[in-house]
């Protein structure tokens, strides 16, 4: 059987003038990164900005597990089903970081016959957009202890310094670091920490901005420290702004490649959704509804955690209104969820699944709390006996979920035909009466609150002393109206991953918050999640390696 990579290698790549050629965009309206990749000019959006929008397809799936769900490869392959009836539609994705790449997962552009090409290119470097975010965000860091080692005007306490580094790398010995060693000259001393790239707040600016006025107004708010006053000091206090603006020119124009059957493919941003917001950029999602009759996008991770976000903050900041979601799972994700060993999910076991598709009910009651129309899709596997298909269409069709199998790994665009007409069929027939989960109006805490009981499960939520002292302080800085951005494990509806199923009844406690005031979100930080990732014992780095013909391999 062929690895996703050869399967990508193999692939006869069409220009990208071709590609963007099937949705009336010309030439001088791309910026060309080589052949097969591109960037869409400012020029093109004044040219479709007032076209109406397509409809808006979200997918998202149960919580992961080491069976694997497919989420990207869906969306890829939903669209590719799209072309094959001959519907105009985009995709619209994020980014990879290279820390999952060299880390645990491996490449992040699809799988099988549903993915995004040049892959190589995708997972790696691509356009350079997490580059320049990455010299953004260590620009102002940078600017930041400059100013304090120049005398210190704005009186910040070097003590309450929030701003980290950041890299796009899994690198756990950096999260706590001591800065400034050695003489005067070479800087203040003080602890710093790093983040990875994906989790920078300019990150999540570059993805929520509408334009480079918007971008400059957010990166200004950032607030980088406070005084000795206990005051935040800012970006723009710091002069910071015009030079990170003019890193990431380029970074803020969405990138534009091609599925293995050619669907446009608009890639861009990158945030995680356990410890961001997981979703691409409100630019690329717009840009993509301007062009196309369909628009499929994903956000990260289970429903809890990307489909929250992508709902109740990129779709409320923006203004967006998805028409239907599609939830993925696997059947033997959910024998997993009913307690079974990875090495033994291939075999009949209809208890186990009847135990463990609880996840995937409790997702299910979550996306329909939004009011819009779910489909449910199983990534079918060879390994799944007919009763166990018959079972789980049977579940969802009984909670008012629609249902549809899909083969989008083996077969491409032709393996998702069924699913394809299943969601046209529910855009035709259901309405999305799209609501936020929670109003502007709330407090932070009750936000939390309503987050984890109506979306987790929970039964109450306890806040570390120094987590409760910052919200109050967020809110008296004036920033209670703003969404919440929860960072926690994706592997289980608790903040605890060995909980797998539908935990009820248990606690989330908040750790710590703050405000990312140029993202206007506040993030909470559950349990022992980490803003830094570490590299697993066996790295997927130690068996990517290149040939003498330039040909990469070990990248999944």
């Amino acid at each position: 059987m062929k690895t996703d990579i050869e399967i990508a290698q193999e692939a006869e790549l069409w220009p990208v003038k071709e590609v963007v050629a099937q949705l009336g965009i010309a030439e001088d309206e791309l910026d060309f990164y080589g052949k097969y990749k591109a960037k869409l000019t400012d020029e093109l959006w004044e040219r479709v900005k007032e076209n109406p929008d397509g409809k808006l397809i979200l997918v998202t799936a149960i919580n992961p597990t080491p069976a694997g769900e497919g989420k990207t490869t869906t969306t890829v392959g939903l669209g590719q089903a799209f072309g094959r009836l001959g519907k105009k539609a985009v995709i619209a994705l994020r980014e990879p970081s290279l820390g999952p790449c060299f880390g645990i997962k491996g490449g992040a552009a699809g799988g099988g016959y549903a993915q995004v090409v040049p892959m190589e290119d995708l997972n790696l470097h691509f356009t350079g957009d997490f580059h320049a975010i990455t010299s953004a965000n260590n620009l102002l860091a940078a600017l930041l202890d400059n100013h304090i080692q120049q005398g210190n005007a704005l009186r910040i306490d070097t003590k309450q310094v929030i701003w980290k580094r950041c890299l796009d790398m899994n690198d756990r010995a950096l999260r706590n670091i001591v800065i400034g060693m050695g003489k005067k000259a070479d800087g203040v001393v003080r602890e710093d920490h790093f983040i990875i790239t994906v989790a920078s707040e300019i990150m999540a600016i570059l993805c929520l901005a509408e334009n480079m006025d918007d971008l400059k107004a957010r990166l200004g708010r950032i607030i980088v420290a406070y005084d000795y006053d206990g005051n935040p000091v800012t970006a723009e206090q710091l002069k910071a702004v015009g030079a990170m603006a003019a890193l990431l020119r380029d970074a803020l124009r969405p990138n534009l490649i091609q599925t293995l059957e050619h669907t446009p493919a608009i890639v861009h941003g990158g945030p995680f959704a356990n410890i961001a917001h997981g979703c691409n950029s409100v630019r690329a999602t717009r840009t993509a509804l301007k062009l196309a009759d369909y628009v499929v996008t994903e956000a990260g991770f289970g429903a809890d955690l990307g489909a929250e976000k992508f709902l109740d903050i990129k779709c409320r900041m923006a203004g967006l209104k998805p028409d239907a979601v599609v939830l993925v799972a696997t059947v033997r994700a959910l024998k997993y969820n009913g307690g079974v060993a990875k090495t033994e999910l291939a075999g009949e076991n209809l208890e186990a699944l009847k135990k463990g598709i609880v996840n995937l009910e409790k997702h299910i009651e979550n996306l329909q709390k939004y009011h819009v129309p779910v489909v449910v899709t199983l990534n079918r596997f060879v390994t799944d006996s007919p009763a166990e298909l018959a079972y789980v269409r049977e579940f969802c069709e009984s909670r008012g979920a629609e249902f549809a199998l899909s083969d989008v790994w083996e077969h491409g665009g032709e393996g998702g035909i069924a699913l394809a007409e299943k969601v046209l069929a529910t855009l035709a027939t259901k309405e999305s009466r799209f609501a936020p989960l929670y109003p502007d109006e709330m407090s932070i805490c009750e936000k939390i609150e309503t987050i984890a009981k109506e979306i987790y499960g929970a039964g109450s939520v306890t806040y570390d002393p120094a987590a409760k002292k910052a919200i109050a302080k967020i809110e008296a800085m004036g920033f209670g109206n703003v969404p919440v951005c929860m960072a926690k494990n994706q592997y289980s509806l608790s903040d605890d991953q060995t909980k797998l199923g539908r935990p009820e009844g248990f606690t989330v406690n908040i750790r710590e918050a703050y405000i990312s005031a140029g993202a206007g979100f506040v993030v909470a930080i559950t349990g022992t999640i980490m803003t830094m990732p570490g590299l697993p014992k066996n790295p997927a780095a130690e068996r990517i390696d290149v040939g003498e013909d330039g040909r990469i391999t070990g990248l999944f």
